[in-house]
Order: C-alpha cells, then sequence, then structure tokens
C-alpha cells in the first residue's frame, strides 16, 4: 500500500487556541484534579479551578514585565510542575513558549534565544542561570531572567498583581488556532539546530485525536499519567498536553533516577515513556532475579510471556498449556512486574526510538501492553500509533486520525495533516525542502501494510535517535573531533543505543610526531597504541572538545580508538571523502559491541 488516512475524531477550534483547555476544565470540572505537585515529598493533587487561578497569576506577571502578544519566552528546567504551568501562563500571556534543554551548552543556549528573539526566559537553577548569563551580550533582545529554584512563579504573582482578570483574558484570546503556540528547536544534519513552529493548531489536532483514538486511556476522574520525559522534546509536550484535554491527572517527574519509587507512589494508570524507560524495568528485574537465584525462573517466565503474546495473534491463541504456564508465572513473577509499573496501568505509549518486537510482547505477555508510535518535531510527536483494541507489534501503527501518510516511490515516508508543523522559524529554504509539494518529508523510510500500519525500516537522513529519544546530529561532534590532529576520522554511533559514542581513527602522519613527544617507541602504530594511555587521553581531550558544543544527552560517553584507517580505498569512504556509515557500521560492529559492552 502507499497511502493510507483516517478519519479525524476531533475537530479542532478555528477560532481558539491552548488556553482554552485550562478555562474550560475549570468551568466543566473545577474540582476534578487535572494535575498533582510534589509538596514535602508527597503527591497533592491540584484542581482544574486551581490550576487556572495559579496560571493566571504567572500571566499577568509577565504581561506586567512588558512581555507582549507574539513574543518568545525561553524556558529551560527539569520537568517539574512549574514548567506546564509557565507553558500554559506563557500562552495566556499571548506569548510563545520556546524550550530549552535543560542540559544545553551554552552555544546551544545563545543559539535557540537568539534565533528565537526571545525577549524574556524562565530558567530552572543557578547553573541555568549563569548558562545564560554567560552570553547575554549576545541577546539583545532579551530582558527579563527568572529563575524558578529563587521563586519565579511567587516573584510573577507580586509583580502581576495590578493586572486585571479581564486583561488576561483578553490577552490570552488573541492568539488563533494557526498562530504559533511554541518553537521547538531541532537538530539537523548541518550542526545548527532548527527552530520548529508548532502551531494551536498542531497541538489540538494531534492531542485531541489521540485522545480520543485511546479514550478508555484517558477516562476523567479515573485516569492518570506520569510524566518524566523532559518537556523541551516534543513528545513531552504531548504528554503535557493531552491529558489537559482528556482531562486526566498528570503527574511530573524531574528524575527519573527514582522512577519506581514515584510510579509507586503515584500509581498512574498510563505511561508514556521511551524505549529506555521499559528495556530498564525489564534488565533491572532480570538482574535482580539473578542475584537472587531465580534467574532460570525470570527467562523461563520471560519466554513464556513472549511466547503467549505472539499466540494472542494467532487464530487459535494462546494453547491450554500456555495458558496454564502463563497462569503460574503471572502470580510468580508478572504481578510483581506490573507493581514495579505502579500497579494501576494497563497500557504505555512508546515513543522517539524504535521498542523491538521481543520487548513489545514480553510487556504484553505479562499484562502490560505498550503501544509504539512514531512521529517527529514536524508532526507535533506521533504521527502514528497503535491503537488500543488493534495492536500490530513490530509497527509502529496507524496515522494519526485526520492524517495521510504515504510512500513515495524511493520508500521515504510523507506526512500532511492539520498536527504539521508551520515552518522553521527563519529557515525559508529548509521550510520549503521539507514541505515540498505539500507533504512533509520525514527523511525516514518506510512501508504500510494492507491494514495501513506503518513500519520504519530506515532512515535517509544521518540522525542518530538514542534509545532515550534524543535526536543526536552527530556532524556537530566529528567535525569538532576530526579538528585535533591526532584524528583523522571519527563517527558518532549510538542509533537506538543507551548513549552516544564514537568510533575514531589516528591521523597517520601527526601520530609519529607524538610519538616523538611522547616518548613511545618511534613508528608505533596505531594499532599497537590504540590501548594506550596517553593517547586515550588525548583523544579524550578531542572528544571533550565535541562535547562543549552540545548537551550532556548528546555527548559522546565512551569511544573506541580503531587500528586501522577509513579511506576510499577500504571503502569507508566516498570520493568526496564522506563516510559510507552503513558500510563502517557494518564492518566495525564488533567495535561498536565493545562501546556498550558492560
Amino acid at each position: 500500500m502507499r497511502e493510507f488516512s483516517l478519519p479525524a475524531l476531533y475537530e479542532v477550534p478555528t477560532d481558539g487556541n491552548l488556553t482554552d483547555i485550562v478555562r474550560r476544565n475549570a468551568a466543566q470540572h473545577p474540582d476534578v484534579a487535572v494535575i498533582a505537585r510534589k509538596v514535602g515529598g508527597a503527591w497533592q493533587d491540584v484542581t482544574a479551578r486551581t490550576f487556572l487561578a495559579e496560571v493566571h497569576s504567572a500571566a499577568k506577571g509577565l504581561i506586567a514585565s512588558g512581555v507582549q502578544p507574539g513574543d518568545r519566552v525561553g524556558l529551560m528546567s527539569r520537568t517539574r510542575y512549574e514548567w506546564t504551568l509557565l507553558d500554559f501562563a506563557i500562552w495566556s500571556a499571548g506569548a510563545v513558549t520556546v524550550p530549552v534543554y535543560e542540559t544545553s551548552s551554552s552555544e546551544q543556549v545563545q543559539w535557540i534565544l537568539s534565533d528565537s528573539g526571545a525577549t524574556a526566559c524562565v530558567v530552572e537553577s543557578a547553573g541555568h542561570a549563569a548558562a545564560v548569563e554567560s552570553v547575554r551580550e549576545q541577546l539583545p533582545a532579551l530582558k527579563h531572567v527568572w529563575q524558578i529554584d529563587a521563586g519565579a512563579v511567587e516573584e510573577l504573582g507580586r509583580l502581576g498583581k495590578d493586572v486585571t482578570d479581564r486583561a488576561v483574558e483578553e490577552r490570552g484570546s488573541i492568539a488563533k488556532a494557526d498562530d504559533p503556540a511554541t518553537i521547538v528547536y531541532t537538530s539537523g544534519t548541518t550542526g545548527r539546530p532548527k527552530g520548529c513552529v508548532l502551531t494551536h493548531r498542531s497541538f489540538f489536532a494531534e492531542c485531541g485525536n489521540v485522545v480520543e483514538r485511546l479514550r478508555p486511556l484517558f477516562r476523567t476522574g479515573e485516569c492518570s499519567v506520569l510524566l518524566f520525559l523532559p518537556l523541551a522534546h516534543v513528545f513531552g509536550r504531548l504528554v503535557q498536553v493531552a491529558p489537559m484535554i482528556a482531562p486526566i491527572k498528570l503527574g511530573n517527574v524531574p528524575d527519573i533516577k527514582n522512577l519506581t519509587d514515584e510510579l509507586a507512589a503515584f500509581r498512574p494508570t498510563l505511561i508514556l515513556g521511551v524505549p529506555r524507560v521499559f528495556e530498564k524495568v525489564y534488565n533491572s528485574a532480570r538482574a535482580k532475579a539473578q542475584a537472587d537465584g531465580k534467574g532460570r525462573i525470570f527467562d523461563k517466565a520471560a519466554d513464556t510471556a513472549i511466547a503467549y503474546s505472539k499466540a494472542l495473534d494467532t487464530p487459535s491463541g494462546p494453547s491450554l498449556g500456555l495458558k496454564v504456564k502463563h497462569k503460574v508465572f503471572d502470580r510468580l513473577v508478572y504481578g510483581k512486574l506490573r507493581t514495579v509499573l505502579g500497579g494501576r496501568g494497563e497500557y504505555a505509549i512508546s515513543g522517539g526510538a524504535p521498542l523491538g518486537e521481543r520487548l513489545g510482547h514480553f510487556f504484553r505477555g505479562i499484562g502490560f501492553t505498550v503501544l509504539e508510535g512514531y512521529g517527529l518535531t514536524e508532526s507535533c510527536a506521533a504521527t502514528a500509533f497503535n491503537p488500543w483494541d488493534r495492536q500490530k507489534i513490530g509497527t509502529v501503527g496507524q496515522p494519526l486520525p485526520g492524517s495521510v501518510v504515504r510512500i513515495a516511490d524511493d520508500g521515504e515516508v510523507l506526512l500532511h495533516g492539520e498536527h504539521l508543523f508551520k515552518e522553521y522559524w527563519n529557515n525559508p529554504g529548509a521550510t520549503a525542502e521539507a514541505l515540498a509539494d505539500g507533504w512533509f518529508h520525514t527523511g525516514d523510510i518506510g512501508t504500510l501494510d494492507e491494514d495501513g500500519y506503518l513500519r520504519i525500516t530506515g532512515r535517509k537522513k544521518e540522525i542518530i535517535v538514542t534509545a532515550g529519544g534524543k535526536n543526536v546530529a552527530p556532524a556537530v561532534m566529528e567535525d569538532r573531533i576530526r579538528a585535533h590532529a591526532l584524528v583523522a576520522e571519527c563517527m558518532v554511533v549510538g542509533d537506538g543505543r543507551p548513549f552516544v559514542g564514537a568510533l575514531v581513527t589516528l591521523d597517520e602522519e601527526f601520530l609519529d610526531r607524538w610519538c616523538a613527544e611522547h616518548g613511545k617507541p618511534a613508528g608505533s602504530t596505531a594499532a599497537a597504541l590504540r590501548e594506550d594511555p596517553d593517547l586515550l587521553a588525548a583523544v579524550q581531550g578531542a572528544v571533550d572538545d565535541g562535547n562543549a558544543a552540545v548537551s550532556k544527552a548528546e555527548s559522546v560517553r565512551k569511544f573506541r580508538v580503531l587500528g586501522a584507517q577509513f579511506t576510499e580505498e577500504s571503502g569507508h569512504l566516498t570520493p568526496s571523502l564522506k563516510l559510507k556509515r552503513n558500510v563502517v557500521a557494518k564492518d566495525y560492529a564488533d567495535e561498536i559491541e565493545a562501546i556498550y559492552a558492560k
């Protein structure tokens, strides 16, 4: 099949914007908890009425500070209650939110705030404030910086004490559906992040149709979702806005190190995460079982869960014997795993990177179905996902209702729909290229089956997507690392992996000089020195320089020095000396595996 679409299930308001959601919730569900925050280590519900009041209080402060309709306001923080509060407050002031990853380097902060022309910025910590201050001279439009940890929300409340409710209502009603709601910066192969303009319509079409297609997972007053993804990532914003549209209760967690404890305390009915989260749950459970001398039982339980899930897709279903084994392991193993995930949930939605069929079958087999989806920043997160009642493991599901997926002649996945981005900020050339012929060209390769389920089979782009869902443009680091005299070539790896790594080759001409300067035997080869501590320290310096240009999540954590060269003759470089990544990845698969070996 070359093209597939589904009718829209949600009608986007033509004259409204996202501030309508909090006003509607306060009017129709005033006493329903729409969000929760941590107070003294315990979760405290915030009703729709209270949330609206707090949003308006912060919005008044922004208005009093001179933030004008259409102004861009930066927001740099971990995932926490204040992020969601301020996002809606910025919209209520008629402004546009510009997320900045809390791990961003000063270089990235400068580019995002300057390119967007941000007039104000809210940061979380003193460290973030210092990062902004270090590039302040290069941000002529920036007038205000507030710090959450230093009482930004309370300060905005004081600043806006003389602004009336009517003024906020008027300001919050200025933006229409096709006006920008946010500019999300996404890495490109050129290394300069592009500002992706997502409108209020984009979010309504995206989140409204997700909620309606998965309505049993979004029951008001019954369901809840725990958000632990970064809100600077568009998937995090989906997890924030969709529960508000439903509405169901949302909880924000800034640190996933204590995720298990938070899941147990919050007990969500729905989890939206990236594959790395579900991999950790599986790997942690298996490691614990092995430590307790129950590794064989866990492995048998896992095999049974996978077999049971696969049998669900057959006409006859699981056999009687398989059902009996499954029931036994449900009592011994599966129930405990569901407890780790909060104990109340039956579904999760995974995106940002491939989940893998084995893991998909494992979780469905233990009674916790992970619905895989696919999307990009330009598609306002999910452009395809598996429906709760018709899952096909191994696919990323059917198109978002109201949208179209087309497979081009060369296999590229093309998209059309109201959820798509409007443009790249200040970049008409890139916009025209991405939206050629009225279709968004994703750069990904895929296929559609007879039921309209999409499979992503490859990438035209060179963007790396880690297991945690982080998009990484390798050229930025590769160019910086390769600038070191000792380095000949560098290839960043990490697609579907837990972190970013790199393969490095040495410049043979400079190596002789380096050996002389460091007391190494003359004529030493790269193969002989690849494990030498002094050489590794020198290469680490090159890697550190490359990492300085990117965030922590994008940085190279481990590398391998190779004993050979990438050359045209070896088949690893093109005539124009560009890396043939697929060839390198195949020929050096063992070296890449060694990067991720424990």
